[in-house]
C-alpha cells in the first residue's frame, strides 16, 4: 500500500473505531437494542487489514500499534459488559441507582460523665475532665463548642448558687437525650458523687 493510502487507512480506522466506541456507550446506556456488530466486525476487519499491510515508517506502526491496543482493550471492556448483563449482575458499565446514604443516625440516649464539685476553681482537673466530655458530646450532635472560660464560669456559678442554699456537694451531669446534649447540675447534701 502507498504511504497515502494508509494514512488514509488509518485516519478512517481511528474514526470508525471511535464511531464503535459510541455506538457501545449507547447500547450499554439502553439507548440502542443490541450491541453494535456490524460496526465492530468492519473495525476487525480494518485492522487486520493493516495489520497485513507493511507499514512504511515508524510513525505510521506506532499509530496502527495504539489504535490495534486500543481495540483489543475496549473489545475486552465491550466483553465483559456483556457477559455481565447476560449473567444479571454490575459490569464494567452499571449505571445503576447510585448508592443511597446511610440514614442520619442519632446518637443514642446515655450518661456520658458524672463529676461533683465543692469549688471547681480548685478541682481543675475534674473540671477539665468535664469540659472534654461536653464537647465531645456536642461534637457527636453536631453542636459548636463553648469556651473553657464561659463553661468554667458556669460551672463556678451554678456550684456556688447550690451550696449557698443546700451545702454539700454539686453534681454535674453529661448525657445524650433525644439526639441533644442534656447538662444538669444538681445538689448532693453530704451524698458521695454520683455513679456513671
Amino acid at each position: 500500500m502507498p504511504a497515502s493510502e494508509i494514512e488514509r487507512e488509518l485516519t478512517r480506522l481511528e474514526a470508525d473505531l471511535k464511531r464503535l466506541e459510541a455506538e457501545y456507550n449507547m447500547f450499554f446506556a439502553g439507548r440502542l437494542a443490541r450491541p453494535p456488530w456490524e460496526t465492530r466486525s468492519r473495525v476487525e476487519a480494518a485492522v487486520k487489514q493493516i495489520d497485513r499491510s507493511p507499514l512504511i515508517n515508524t510513525g505510521e506502526r506506532f499509530r496502527f500499534l495504539t489504535l490495534q491496543t486500543r481495540f483489543a482493550t475496549f473489545v475486552d471492556l465491550w466483553d465483559r459488559g456483556i457477559r455481565a448483563r447476560e449473567e444479571g449482575r454490575p459490569g464494567p458499565f452499571s449505571h445503576g441507582a447510585p448508592p443511597r446514604a446511610p440514614r442520619e443516625k442519632r446518637p443514642e440516649d446515655r450518661i456520658l460523665h458524672v463529676a461533683a464539685f465543692t469549688d471547681p476553681l480548685q478541682q481543675m482537673d475534674k473540671l477539665h475532665e468535664l469540659y472534654d466530655s461536653v464537647s465531645e458530646a456536642r461534637r457527636e450532635v453536631g453542636a459548636d463548642n463553648v469556651p473553657f472560660h464561659r463553661f468554667a464560669e458556669l460551672v463556678k456559678t451554678q456550684v456556688e448558687k447550690m451550696k449557698a442554699e443546700n451545702g454539700g456537694e454539686v453534681a454535674f451531669r453529661v448525657a445524650l437525650k433525644d439526639g441533644k446534649v442534656s447538662f444538669t447540675a444538681r445538689a448532693l447534701r453530704g451524698v458521695a458523687e454520683e455513679g456513671a
